[in-house]
């Protein structure tokens, strides 16, 4: 089916423009200057109003399949990414079986090549059964299929055994995308960033030093190995500041934060609900400006959601006893244009790059940007829309969001992912 698309506003070499497209029965975008050709096409889609923007790309998911199927599926997870307007993901290895080897990794893949609805890059672990105390995983024969490895989840305590796994990375060209957690400085039970939120809450606190120390840590063994290492998830000053001395000294540090620790802090925290806990926890004010600046100055790479799904009956009970984790790829584009773009903290053009560009750039994709006779790969967007959030809308499993009930702003009515539609909003169906 032929289809032109008219009217919109597209992001192109770093800007927005209008300019008509053409998406072919092949799946190729195709650009003139004159389209003339109504009368050709199956379907005319008017996107006045609307704005064209590269596929988003996130670096960090938890799609739960293999093993876990009850709190997401492939099915689900590639959804509500594309209902999110992202066209590529990396899954995370929290899974059961643990890809750790060639034929656990197969498990994962074989359900990616069967449901997926958009490219899935499996993340694979950094150690045996991820526990950073069995040895590393086959770092090599994985290599072969993945060049992305994490123990995320929990941070790896034994310095010789970072420094191994950054080596044998560094010989296969990988990176290293690290949760970042000195679990000895967290106290049994903690759920809250440690002080005055998670004492009016009656639970143990998470001290910021728990990542900051093993992030300044990493950054020195990348420093004497040479490995790519990216930091997931930072929340805390202390670890963007490292990151940012990293940088300044050429080394190949990246890192990534996520949607609801650039939005929110513990104050934000209005009642003793599940929804508000994850890993890393929501930090102080203070944090919360650092990672804004640190987006700012390009210190910070990009915006991964650390989507962590889990079933209602995990999430819906008081802070405590709830798992970590919350369902972030339906809510992230809205919420950063709400909070930070409508606020005038950044441009649109900035959160393009650190949604879209940066991490296609850096974990070395073909994505991120829209291209000329090239297979199709973004999402369409109305800036004007408002909504507040209903997790029952979701197409996740996972509705545990502390964007609950909150108005946001910008909805995605269409997405694209290598030439194919994969998402359309109620207004746009054919």
């Amino acid at each position: 089916m032929n289809r032109l698309f008219k009217n919109g506003e597209i992001y192109l070499n770093g800007q927005f423009v209008e300019k008509d497209f053409i998406l072919d029965n092949s799946g190729i975008i195709i650009f003139a200057e004159q389209m003339d050709v109504e009368d050709e096409m199956d379907e005319v889609i008017d996107c006045t109003g609307l704005t064209i923007m590269p596929g988003f790309v996130d670096t960090h998911v938890h799609l739960r399949s293999p093993g876990f199927e009850e709190k997401e599926t492939i099915a689900a997870g590639t959804k509500a990414a594309a209902h999110g307007g992202y066209t590529a993901v990396f899954a995370m290895p929290n899974l059961n079986p643990v890809p750790d080897t060639l034929e656990h990794l197969a498990e994962e893949e074989k359900i990616i090549a069967k449901e997926a609805v958009i490219p899935v890059f499996p993340v694979c672990a950094l150690t045996k059964d991820r526990n950073g105390k069995n040895g590393l995983s086959d770092i090599e024969e994985l290599s072969t299929h993945s060049y992305v490895f994490s123990d995320d989840g929990s941070g790896i305590e034994d310095a010789e055994l970072m420094k191994q796994a950054m080596e044998r990375i560094k010989a296969v060209n990988g990176i290293l995308s690290e949760h970042c957690e000195v679990q000895a400085l967290v106290p049994e039970g903690a759920s809250l960033q440690e002080g005055k939120t998670a004492e009016k809450y009656g639970v143990p606190g998470i001290p910021s030093s728990s990542e900051y120390e093993e992030v300044i840590r990493d950054i020195a063994l990348a420093k004497e190995t040479g490995c790519d290492f990216h930091v997931c998830h930072i929340s805390a000053a202390e670890s963007v500041e490292a990151v940012r001395q990293a940088k300044k000294e050429g080394l190949s540090v990246t890192c990534e934060v996520t949607p609801h620790h650039l939005l929110l802090s513990e104050d934000d925290i209005t009642e003793n609900d599940g929804r508000f806990k994850m890993n890393p926890p929501l930090r102080t004010e203070k944090d919360r400006l650092t990672l804004i600046e640190g987006i700012k100055d390009g210190t910070i790479d990009m915006i991964a959601t650390d989507h962590a799904p889990h079933t209602a009956q995990e999430k819906n009970t008081d802070i405590l006893h709830a798992k970590m984790g919350v369902a972030g790829l339906e809510t992230a584009f809205a919420a950063c244009y709400t909070g930070l773009v409508r606020t005038g903290a950044i441009t649109l053009e900035k959160l393009v790059d650190l949604m879209s560009t940066k991490p296609a750039e850096v974990f070395g994709i073909e994505k991120g940007e829209i291209h000329n006779l090239a297979p199709a790969d973004f999402c369409i967007f109305d800036l004007n829309r408002k909504y507040r959030v209903d997790p029952s809308q979701f197409l996740s499993k996972g509705r545990s969001t502390p964007f609950e009930g909150k108005m946001l702003q910008g909805v995605c009515v269409m997405t694209v992912s290598d030439g194919k539609i994969v998402y359309r909003g109620r207004n746009y169906e054919a």
